[in-house]
């Protein structure tokens, strides 16, 4: 288990919800922890047998507005975690902190669902670690706004802009037959480990070898 993890209480855990990031606005982070909240309160069901664990990796601390950032991140968590959390179970745990790669890679492994809800990204190396990791037929929640979904078509894909849509997916994603899951997530793998960074180089030579040869 990770050690990120380690203190959690799982004893009536039945699904953990992931979300790894670096501490950024492009990262929609505050608008995935509202969603988590809206589900425990329009599905009660969840609470107590479902958990958010996030890492939020510090960045640009220097600069007022990420220091801004990680206080609205932190409060939200507060809020959330003062609202539903009882004495056995907490909704939120929340990592502000850089966590190692061994851990990252455990949390993905675990994760029942992982939420990827960029406002904006290039590409997004999470959510092909989270494809490439996990064993437990996770689901991915994946921002339209990332470069990686054009190539994950199996993931369930969001406007991280739309509150709505992220709560009925995030409640979609949790109750998944197990079989859909495997699915999705078996074709996410083969689309990471058929097309890795030497494809896209080799791609990109070749293309560039041909507009080179057709300037001549």
């Amino acid at each position: 288990k990770s050690t990120v993890v380690k203190d959690l209480n799982t004893s009536n855990l039945q699904k953990m919800i992931v979300g790894v990031d670096r501490l950024d606005y492009t990262k929609g982070i505050p608008r995935r922890l509202k969603a988590v909240e809206r589900l425990f309160v329009r599905y009660p069901q969840y609470r107590g047998v479902v958990s958010y664990v996030g890492v939020g990796s510090p960045s640009r601390m220097g600069i007022p507005a990420y220091r801004a950032l990680r206080r609205e991140v932190l409060g939200l968590v507060d809020r959330i975690n003062t609202r539903f959390q009882t004495t056995s179970w907490k909704p939120i745990h929340y990592v502000a902190d850089h966590v190692d790669r061994a851990d990252t890679v455990l949390l993905l492994r675990d994760a029942d669902v992982c939420m990827v809800t960029s406002l904006d990204d290039g590409m997004n190396l999470v959510a092909k670690e989270f494809a490439a990791a996990n064993n437990r037929s996770g689901a991915l929640i994946l921002s339209e706004f990332t470069g990686v979904a054009r190539d994950l078509h199996d993931a369930l894909l969001v406007n991280p802009y739309d509150d709505e849509q992220l709560t009925t997916t995030l409640q979609t994603a949790l109750e998944l037959p197990v079989a859909e899951r495997a699915i999705r997530l078996e074709a996410m793998k083969h689309e990471v480990s058929e097309h890795t960074l030497f494809d896209w180089a080799g791609e990109f030579l070749s293309e560039l070898a041909q507009h080179i040869e057709a300037d001549r």
